[in-house]
Parts: structure tokens; sequence; C-alpha cells
């Protein structure tokens, strides 16, 4: 693992996600907004909310609130990988 991923991993998952979307907000990386809203779903079901990706799938607002809040519990966990790789690939972030 390179020196920025071990760094990045030893952050909390609310911290990656947090620099994670302000990252991509900042530079209107709307591909990272997307590949994160599609990844929510999946890692909802893998966090044992099945119920929620289904709903998720069919309402944007509720991904895009998703978005916002998926740097804690079981999803943010779900989701540190997601956040890893994105802010290892940019030294800026």
């Amino acid at each position: 693992m390179e020196m920025k991923e071990r760094d990045l991993s030893a952050l909390s998952t609310r911290e990656l996600h947090d620099r994670a979307v302000a990252y991509a907000v900042r530079r209107g990386d709307l591909g990272f907004l997307w590949r994160l809203l599609k990844a929510i779903p999946a890692a909802e079901a893998a966090s044992g909310h099945s119920g929620e990706s289904a709903n998720d799938l069919s309402r944007v607002s509720a991904l895009l609130s998703d978005v916002l809040s998926a740097g804690e519990g079981h999803l943010g966990e779900a989701l540190r990988p997601v956040y890893i790789d994105y802010l290892g690939r940019h030294d800026d972030a």
C-alpha cells in the first residue's frame, strides 16, 4: 500500500467521507459523486439495509441525501474503499 493510502486508511470513515465529498464538490467532479451515488445501494445492502437500497434506486433526492450522510455507521464503513481510492488518486485532496 502506498504511503498516501496508508495515511488515508488511518482516518476515520467520517473524515474520509467529508474530505472526498468536499474535494469532489470543490472540483466539480460529478463523476465521483455519481460513482458514490451508484455505490450507495450496494453498500446499504452489504451493511444489512437492503430494503433501503431498493427505495434509493427510485428516489434521486434520497440518494443525494445519502451522499451527504454516507460517512457514518455501517454505510460509511462499506464505502471506505471508495473514499480511499478517490482521495489516493489526487495529490491535492
